[in-house]
Order: C-alpha cells, then structure tokens, then sequence
C-alpha cells in the first residue's frame, strides 16, 4: 500500500546497515520503521541539549531576589475542602 509520508534515502556503511538489521529483527519490526523511530530518538536527544543549554545560560543570570513567587503568578493558593 502506497504512503503518502514523506520519503528520505540514505547511504549506510555496511557495520551500521548489519547493526540496524539486528536492531529490528530483535525487535520484529522493518528497517525503516526502526530507523524512523531511531532518528526520532535521536532528534528528541538533539532537542533536549539544546534546551539544556538555553537553561544553562539563564541559570548564569538567575537571581533569586528577582524572581516571582507562585502566588504572583497564578494567585493565591486555593486550599482543598477536607472530606
């Protein structure tokens, strides 16, 4: 059956083709759909340095005399009824 998903060809060096095909037989999936889910791991490992390191250079010029509480933010605090 045809997909309409976009498509993306790539060059392996043979150590990592044979290395993807155990990967996905082990797991009782096709090479694409493990290289898919691959690469998406890797792109969400991507993301996640980046955002470390935008939280890195903001934690430099934190300062904790100028930051808002809680209740500043979203207002005071509603207590639970006890049942």
């Amino acid at each position: 059956m045809p997909t309409k998903n976009p498509r993306v060809n790539v060059v392996l060096e043979r150590q990592i083709y044979e290395a993807l095909g155990r990967v996905a037989r082990r797991d009782g999936t096709s090479l694409s759909s493990k290289a898919r889910d691959l690469l998406r791991d890797a792109l969400e490992l991507q993301e996640d340095l980046a955002l470390t390191g935008i939280a890195a250079e903001r934690e430099k010029t934190y300062r904790s005399g100028h930051a808002l509480g809680h209740e500043s933010i979203w207002g005071p605090r509603r207590r639970e009824p006890r049942r």
